[in-house]
C-alpha cells in the first residue's frame, strides 16, 4: 500500500436502483450542490489482471466506464461506510435481499 492510499479515505456506497442493490467503492463521497443527491467520484474497481471474472463487477465497470462523477438520489442510498481497503464491487438482485423498499412519491404532500 502506498502512502497516498493510507492518507486518502475510501468509501463503500450501497444503493438500490431498478430492483437491484449496487455496492461500489470510491475515493470521494459528499453532499454536492445538486439538492437531494449524493456525489460519488473516483470509483475503484479490482485489479484488471485477475483471471477470475465476476459478471457483477464487469456489469459495474461497463455501466460506469466513462463516468467521472455520479449522482445518486439520497432516497436510494442504503448506507455509506468509510473502509480501509476496497472490496469487490457487486450488483445483486433485490429479490434475494433483506432491504425493504419504502414508498416514495418524490413530491411533498399537498397542504389542505
Amino acid at each position: 500500500m502506498s502512502q497516498s492510499d493510507s492518507i486518502t479515505p475510501m468509501y463503500r456506497v450501497v444503493f438500490q436502483q431498478q430492483g437491484e442493490i449496487f455496492e461500489i467503492y470510491a475515493r470521494h463521497v459528499y453532499q454536492g450542490d445538486m439538492y437531494g443527491f449524493v456525489e460519488v467520484e473516483e470509483l475503484l474497481f479490482g485489479e484488471r489482471s485477475q483471471v477470475v471474472v465476476d459478471p457483477g463487477e464487469e456489469k459495474l465497470k461497463t455501466t460506469f466506464a466513462d463516468v467521472k462523477r455520479t449522482f445518486i438520489p439520497m432516497h436510494s442510498v442504503i448506507r455509506i461506510d468509510e473502509v480501509t481497503k476496497p472490496g469487490q464491487p457487486r450488483v445483486t438482485s433485490g429479490e434475494h435481499s433483506n432491504v425493504t423498499h419504502l414508498p416514495f412519491s418524490g413530491t411533498p404532500p399537498k397542504s389542505k
